[in-house]
């Protein structure tokens, strides 16, 4: 298969800034930069894992998100051309903390490479489709597009909201910053967890569905996410705002069909629950995982995620502004991705 390594060319000598690089998107990006030649610096904590940054070419930094001024310090004897701010968290035992690692982080970030003058050429900042929450939930469903009202309905959709709001903030008459945003919709691919969860159980003979009204739901693998991360570094337009899926609407039992499939279809239980009882659930793991310190992936803001019914995007822009062409539908994804599960020993 034809990769999107084709669609941009970067030159050898520029310096690549990817935040978040040890995480499950951010080590992809790390790896595409390092195919092109970029040199490439991975922004990571002193406790993150560098499984995935093996790479003896890459270059690391510490960055403390908390402080400007600390920022403005680990930044400033660097000249960065391209930035991607691939940081962030998806689940928090504190609310709170989803706006003071995706919200604030972001933030200061950004005024931390305007004040060093960071002579950039762009910054990608990865979004998330949740930032639009449960909109056009009447059948039949139709895509999200970018002139809807975003109402996000998790704290994890508002924190990136707010972070998106701060960007579009900074252009003026009397300024502009290079950015653009990206709105991946559920992406999967080799080294997620979150959805290694679901393949774990379905190895385990059962898999659980939430609600019996129709959903439609979208999802774009890790690779085509990176296509447009680079496409968008090339000549993305500032302050545009990009919807990423693989261009198709699945059913919700699709993808736990083709889990299973590439698992040898092993006998399952199918338990679909009412919504109601969803809730229950997610308000116990919510306050379990205060008490014992633990996360759990069954929360509040899962169970806003669970219960959404429409996940339809419009990536027609990015297929018009970007030359986006999604490489993966998800049997082939989901192949791929289960292929890794087992060669890596995690089914």
């Amino acid at each position: 298969m034809a990769f999107y390594s084709v669609f941009a060319n970067f030159a050898p000598e520029m310096k690549i800034l990817v935040t978040g690089a040890s995480g499950f998107i951010g080590s992809f990006i790390v790896e595409e930069a390092l195919q092109k030649g970029m040199e490439v610096w991975a922004a990571v904590r002193a406790s993150s894992s560098r499984q995935w940054l093996q790479d003896r070419r890459i270059h690391f930094i510490e960055l403390d998100f908390r402080s400007q001024a600390r920022l403005e310090e680990q930044l400033g004897n660097h000249r960065f051309d391209y930035v991607v701010h691939a940081a962030g968290v998806t689940k928090c035992l504190d609310k709170q903390d989803f706006f003071r690692t995706n919200t604030e982080g972001t933030k200061n970030l950004v005024r931390a490479l305007m004040a060093v003058q960071m002579p950039l050429k762009r910054f990608v900042y990865l979004s998330s489709l949740s930032v639009f929450g449960a909109i056009r939930e009447q059948q039949p469903y139709e895509a999200i597009r970018e002139s809807d009202t975003p109402q996000p309905n998790t704290a994890y959709g508002q924190s990136k909201l707010q972070a998106e709001q701060f960007l579009d903030s900074l252009n003026t008459a009397d300024s502009s910053f290079p950015y653009v945003i990206l709105r991946p919709t559920g992406v999967y691919g080799p080294r997620e967890k979150d959805y290694y969860l679901m393949a774990k159980s379905i190895k385990a003979h059962s898999d659980f569905a939430v609600g019996f009204r129709r959903q439609d739901i979208t999802f774009v693998y890790v690779r085509d996410v990176v296509q447009a991360v680079f496409l968008a570094l090339d000549h993305g337009q500032t302050g545009r705002k990009y919807f990423l899926s693989d261009g198709q609407v699945y059913q919700s039992s699709t993808f736990s069909d083709l889990i299973r499939r590439e698992l040898g279809s092993p006998w399952w239980i199918r338990i679909t629950a009412p919504v109601w009882l969803l809730r229950v659930v997610t308000f116990c793991g919510e306050h379990i995982g205060r008490l014992t310190g633990n996360i759990s992936a069954l929360n509040n803001d899962k169970y806003h995620i669970l219960r959404q019914r429409n996940w339809r995007c419009d990536i027609q822009p990015a297929v018009d502004e970007l030359g986006y062409h999604p490489q993966y539908q998800l049997p082939e994804g989901v192949k791929e991705t289960i292929s890794w599960y087992k060669q890596q020993g995690w089914l």
